[in-house]
């Protein structure tokens, strides 16, 4: 294997900003803040969302399709009409 070629692979918690929840996992990302966890210190990066925070993991904020696609299409392009080509031959 060639040497220097892959990034440096560390101990990183990342953490929840709204929920505060932590993920401990190994990551290539850094920070200036650490945190040591059973002897083991860490680099802490902070996430706006996350799995634990974010409306399709925790079930909140659902859209609801109350429309079909095809009367959303047909509303959209209903007027438009393909126009009939000539056939060649």
């Amino acid at each position: 294997m060639k040497q220097d070629l892959h990034p440096e692979y560390h101990p990183v918690i990342f953490q929840d900003m709204t929920t505060g929840k932590q993920f401990i996992t190994r990551s290539t990302a850094k920070s200036a803040k650490t945190e040591t966890v059973d002897g083991v210190e860490h680099y802490v990066v902070s996430m706006g969302v996350t799995s634990d925070s974010h409306p399709f993991f925790t079930g909140q904020n659902q859209f609801v399709d109350t429309e079909g696609r095809i009367d959303k299409f047909q509303k959209r392009f209903g007027a438009v009409r393909r126009s009939k080509k000539p056939k060649l031959g």
